[in-house]
């Protein structure tokens, strides 16, 4: 039996007394799920820390039929520890090696992402509701063969492909795990090695599936959870474009009316598209230029040779243009940088350069 909804450990174990049946709330199945769509070590990895945080509090129901062992030495020894607590015990190492080994995946994926941007090359991460249509999109964008079905969590690894743009030349393009309603905090907090690649991204693309009656809904509940990673980690969120995807499956009045929706955006931060027939590409292409370049600052400086911390931060988080020597000894340096990038700038080396 399947429950939409959470269920405590003492109402699960009742509920399937009562029906002498296996019940399975919300979580549960959501685990269930990821599971069988995990194929990276690093998607093992968030997998197994999340079942592992779910059945830890759930042990209570598990060892229910448990006695208490008993401890001590001779006759007035006393009790021992309980099974549970051996099983808790249990569960915490593993915790504690899974937590350790994702954060070794962290630190690789903090290496990866600073060489993408000492390569220059903007950086566009792909988030929304599962089952929107990321992963077509994902393709089309960048002539790649994902895994793209009718079915939650078609993609649960993130995978970083290369577009090339019009203008701008080469960027990097990541899909990520489809969000849904009432994420579990603890599915956010595993899979946040994940996540961390959508607010170090230049730009946000957020795919709206526009066919689904409950799209308003789903919106909601992204935008909950980007705010949510935001606060957490302290980051101020990028731009966000949003794509109206599956135009193909809208009638022509619903298509006129969103095209006519988008044009009184100020400024227009939504593209009409179909991803599975390749309709609005263009447009989406022209709208990512246009957000990349309007975001994106030109810092001038002259570093004197104590400075290395700030030239060094600036070679590995802005592209930089020109860089010369005065007859003083100063480094010259001009550097584009995102809006983001540049409020980090101000926030640490503004008062000392």
């Amino acid at each position: 039996m399947i429950i939409d909804g959470p269920v405590s450990p003492v109402q699960q174990r009742n509920l399937e007394v009562h029906l002498k049946a296996k019940v399975i709330d919300r979580t549960g199945l959501i685990l269930e799920i990821f599971g069988l769509r995990a194929l990276t070590r690093e998607g093992i990895l968030q997998v197994e820390l999340a079942r592992l945080m779910y059945e830890r509090s759930r042990l209570v129901r598990t060892w229910t039929h448990r006695e208490r062992q008993r401890g001590g030495k001779g006759l007035l020894g006393g009790p021992g520890e309980t099974q549970l607590e051996a099983d808790r015990r249990m569960l915490d190492r593993q915790l504690d090696r899974l937590r350790r080994d994702l954060a070794d995946v962290r630190r690789t994926r903090g290496v990866q992402r600073a060489g993408r941007r000492k390569s220059g090359k903007p950086i566009i991460a792909l988030v929304g509701y599962t089952n929107a249509g990321k992963s077509t999109l994902f393709n089309r964008l960048c002539d790649a063969d994902v895994l793209a079905k009718d079915m939650p969590f078609a993609t649960l690894d993130p995978t970083i492909r290369q577009m090339t743009l019009p203008k701008l030349g080469d960027a990097a393009v990541i899909d990520t795990v489809g969000f849904i309603t009432d994420l579990p905090t603890h599915l956010i907090d595993s899979f946040r090695a994940t996540l961390e690649e959508v607010l170090e991204a230049d730009l946000i693309l957020h795919v709206r599936d526009r066919a689904s009656d409950a799209d308003t809904a789903q919106k909601r509940d992204v935008e909950q959870v980007l705010e949510r990673l935001s606060e957490t980690m302290e980051v101020d969120l990028p731009p966000i474009v949003e794509v109206w995807n599956k135009a193909d499956a809208l009638s022509e009045d619903k298509r006129e009316a969103l095209s006519l929706n988008i044009q009184t955006l100020e400024p227009p931060s939504a593209v009409l598209v179909s991803a599975l027939t390749g309709d609005g590409l263009n447009a989406l292409e022209d709208q990512i230029e246009s957000a990349l370049l309007s975001g994106r600052v030109t810092v001038d400086v002259a570093l004197a040779p104590k400075d290395g911390e700030a030239r060094a931060w600036l070679h590995e988080n802005a592209v930089i243009e020109a860089e010369s020597f005065s007859n003083t000894g100063e480094t010259l340096i001009s550097a584009s940088m995102s809006l983001k990038d540049y409020g980090r700038w101000e926030a640490r080396f503004a008062k000392k350069v």
